[in-house]
């Protein structure tokens, strides 16, 4: 009995460590923006991820990006560049990267880093009512599962 219950107790433990995510601060970069290893465990879901980049209240990437793909969900914009394709022209790491933080690959980008919490200072946080007592009480706007749900859509869109 005594047995069972140590395997079981350490089954439990191994399983709570294995799902950890990559905190914002402990990503790995590549030499020009990339991430090779995901943020998570759990694959990307490419629904999720098309889910994630047509909502308002989360990444909202139609309201900068047109994507042929997504027909469906009004008002594309047309200030960051086509998502068609996304998967011919930037490698699964590259988009991770994109997605986490665009200024890494593109230092004049004006995309919010998706999976970010510093440096910087949201536009509109002194304005929202909201903002955070510290620079660490600053969340990011995705989870990883998100970012990884997102890069997994991205990856689908080709030519």
């Amino acid at each position: 009995m005594f047995r069972a219950s140590v395997i079981g107790m350490i089954a439990v433990l191994w399983a709570a460590g294995a799902s950890a995510d990559v905190a914002p601060g402990d990503i790995v970069w590549g030499e020009y923006g990339s991430i090779e290893q995901p943020l998570t465990d759990t694959p990307g879901d490419p629904e999720e991820g098309r889910a994630v980049m047509a909502t308002n209240a989360l990444g909202n990437c139609v309201a900068c990006h047109s994507v042929e793909a997504m027909e469906d969900v009004p008002f594309h914009g047309t200030i960051a560049p086509e998502l068609q394709g996304a998967g011919d022209r930037w490698t699964e790491a590259e988009l991770r990267g994109i997605v986490v933080d665009a200024k890494q690959l593109f230092p004049d980008s004006f995309m919010p880093g998706m999976y970010k919490v510093g440096p910087f200072i949201r536009p509109g946080v002194e304005f929202t009512g909201n903002a955070p007592d510290a620079p660490e009480d600053i969340q990011p706007i995705l989870t990883a599962q998100q970012v990884e749900d997102v890069v997994a859509y991205l990856v689908t869109l080709k030519e």
